[in-house]
């Protein structure tokens, strides 16, 4: 089956829990630490729980360097800023020049997103009820002064993936994906399908969240949030932990690459999505939309399950997601799938939601870049209920990575699970060319 033409990942931006920029994500993956912990973005006073993936205050320096920086909401700065590194790892700037190489009317900006500017929203509503609605003066909408509608400005969910497109100055497609916790991993799917037709020459593909009210009371209400950082596949676990932040990949056709003179990191080989019409929170009990999302996107990628080096699991910490999860991979790698090694990029940074996609995609990426995987921390014995070979305490070399006791092609998967019984898959496999130092630095 022809998928059309390669496509490559030439630059990679995060900004996590860990801080801004892709090194300290990378120190902070392979240190097996958590940087879930006390936070104050929100006031999680009222709440049962009380600890967060919340992202450090920014350098000094970043906030002159992202133009529009004071206008922008949290979301669209973790986005901006993602999106800055991708693009000088890259090899480019912006804004691209139209007419140029690539052309800005032929670059795509796909992005997931699930709360946008919420926080700031959430914000002036505060501002104004605090106030009293209709008193003071000045305001445009003859509200309270402290509440300046430019706070309402970015509370679209598009505004992160507008934001980049703006800043890029993309005269292509500019889409937004909301579809819960797999709206990142779809973008990344999008983007691939659109490079592949012809649709763009260049893509930038990511998602960005922040912490907000509604998502931390939510699921706060929902009883699914770990009173500790969450311990995902581990045997006590109890809920999940809410995160922030955003990630960015550039994304182009593997000539496109070489007529640069730029050397991929790896290639998006395949992905795939389906949709479990189950439960409105709840995985399918047998994991077998997730299942049937894996498989897809192996086909699309043209490997076998036993290709695959490791899985970079959806691995949220709750009870029903996870042994959802170990059965998804045992329907897919029959018995190897207590071999396989698995990471859950969660337990470092917390749940991004419509970001995480996003994020783990550029954890999986560095795994192979570093040839090793990163190790889930928590503590606890791992689910034996559940079986799956959990990396823990320490990276794991990859080499030590072969599920189907063949040569591995050192594939790896990012799988993400999302609510309504959404999933999605993404593939990337190595490049004999691609770059291996530990940071994978800018250029």
């Amino acid at each position: 089956m022809s998928r059309g033409p390669r496509v490559v990942v030439t630059g990679v931006g995060v900004v996590s829990a860990w801080g801004w920029g892709l090194e300290p994500f990378a120190a902070g993956l392979d240190s097996g630490e958590t940087a879930i912990g006390d936070f104050s973005r929100v006031d999680h006073t009222p709440y049962r729980t009380h600890v967060a993936g919340e992202v450090p205050e920014p350098p000094a320096e970043l906030p002159a360097s992202v133009p529009g920086w004071r206008g922008m909401a949290w979301a669209d700065r973790f986005a901006a800023a993602a999106a800055l590194e991708a693009l000088a790892q890259a090899g480019l700037a912006a804004p691209l020049a139209v007419g140029g190489t690539p052309a800005a009317e032929a670059t795509g900006v796909f992005f997931g997103s699930s709360t946008g500017g919420m926080l700031e929203g959430e914000e002036w509503y505060v501002r104004v009820a605090d106030h009293g609605e209709g008193e003071g003066e000045g305001a445009a909408d003859g509200g309270a002064t402290d509440a300046p509608l430019g706070l309402l400005v970015h509370q679209q969910v598009s505004s992160p993936g507008e934001t980049v497109a703006r800043l890029v100055g993309c005269g292509g497609p500019v889409e937004t994906v909301s579809s819960a916790c797999a709206s990142g991993t779809l973008a990344l799917g999008r983007a691939l399908d659109a490079l592949r037709s012809g649709e763009v020459d260049l893509a930038l593909a990511g998602g960005s969240d922040s912490l907000c009210r509604v998502t931390y009371g939510g699921f706060n209400s929902l009883r699914s949030v770990d009173e500790a950082p969450c311990r995902p596949f581990r045997a006590d676990r109890s809920g999940l932990s809410i995160g922030e932040g955003g990630a960015v990949l550039v994304l182009e056709t593997e000539a496109a690459a070489a007529r640069r003179g730029v050397r991929p990191l790896a290639e998006v080989a395949g992905a795939g999505a389906t949709g479990d019409a189950t439960h409105m929170t709840a995985p399918h009990p047998r994991g077998e939309g997730a299942a049937r999302a894996l498989a897809r996107a192996l086909e699309d990628a043209g490997l076998a399950p036993a290709q695959v080096a490791f899985v970079n699991a959806h691995g949220t910490g709750t009870p029903l997601n996870d042994t959802a999860e170990g059965k998804a991979l045992e329907a897919v790698f029959g018995d190897a799938a207590h071999r396989l090694p698995l990471a859950a990029t969660k337990a470092s940074v917390g749940h991004l939601l419509g970001s995480a996609g996003a994020v783990e995609a550029a954890a999986t990426l560095l795994s192979l870049l570093h040839g090793r995987i990163p190790p889930t921390p928590g503590g606890g014995e791992v689910d034996p209920e559940i079986g799956v070979d959990l990396v823990v305490d320490a990276p794991r070399p990859l080499a030590d990575a072969d599920a189907g006791g063949e040569a591995s092609a050192g594939a790896a998967v990012s799988l993400n699970l999302a609510f309504g019984g959404c999933n999605a898959a993404v593939v990337f496999t190595p490049l004999p060319s691609a770059p291996t130092s530990a940071s994978a630095s800018a250029r």
